[in-house]
């Protein structure tokens, strides 16, 4: 079992869904952890509660609070971007701002975060962002904006995992196909669709991708850099 005794982990994004199984996973392996939330102060106090974890406000889109947050903080081990959101629609109908501000958060926000940890973060860290499948494929109609912050998620990693290769720091993505959280639930309408294209048809546990982030979080993968790793019960194959 992977320990993180003594070490510090900050996840950006960990009040609801992926980004709290996260939170949960870190703590209960040990880590003490920070985590982030934007709107939803009920649900990040009751992860709070039940890890022991420290939860603090922020909008991932405020390149400049985030990376206030970050300088107010001892040096991470751990950092996991997770915050994002996903604009759907006709490109021609959605409203630009929708699209800027998902960019933002997805791409930007990302970015900036893991420079500004990076500056301080003992040699050996690891550097966790949560893609998507999508980033690899697009199936279906509406998802091009999300698609493009997913796949521009890919380049990242691989670049910074170049830029911080000789500090040992590893930097990787996680990229979900279908997870069973209150943005996608397991009974949803578009459901029988996303099953369609996969060999395990069933939406995965927020969990399961939990485990796979702290398996790139711990030392047996001191070797893994600049990789993408999805779990998506084979949407993509």
């Amino acid at each position: 079992m992977t320990t993180f005794t003594g070490k510090t982990a900050l996840v950006l994004g960990g009040s609801r869904g992926i980004g709290a199984a996260i939170v949960e996973r870190l703590a209960q392996d040990g880590a003490a952890v920070t985590f982030t939330y934007s709107g939803s102060k009920d649900a990040a106090l009751a992860v709070a509660d039940k890890t022991g974890a420290t939860a603090l406000q922020a909008d991932s889109s405020d390149r400049e609070a985030v990376g206030k947050l970050i300088a107010s903080l001892p040096p991470v081990d751990i950092l996991v971007v997770n915050a994002g959101v996903a604009v759907m629609g006709d490109p021609l109908e959605l409203n630009p701002d929708d699209i800027d501000r998902m960019i933002d958060i997805n791409v930007r926000g990302p970015y900036h975060a893991i420079v500004d940890a990076a500056r301080t973060m003992p040699d050996g860290g690891r550097i966790i962002v949560m893609g998507s499948v999508n980033g690899d494929s697009v199936p279906i109609p509406s998802a091009t904006g999300y698609a493009l912050t997913k796949s521009a998620v890919q380049g990242m990693v691989r670049g910074f995992a170049r830029d911080f290769g000789h500090r040992n720091i590893t930097v990787n993505a996680v990229q979900p196909g279908p997870v069973d959280t209150d943005m996608n639930p397991a009974d949803g309408p578009l459901k029988d669709v996303m099953h369609s294209f996969m060999a395990i048809k069933r939406h995965a546990h927020a969990s399961e991708v939990a485990g796979m982030v702290a398996y790139l979080a711990g030392d047996e993968a001191g070797i893994v850099t600049g990789a993408l790793h999805t779990i998506d019960g084979g949407f993509g194959a």
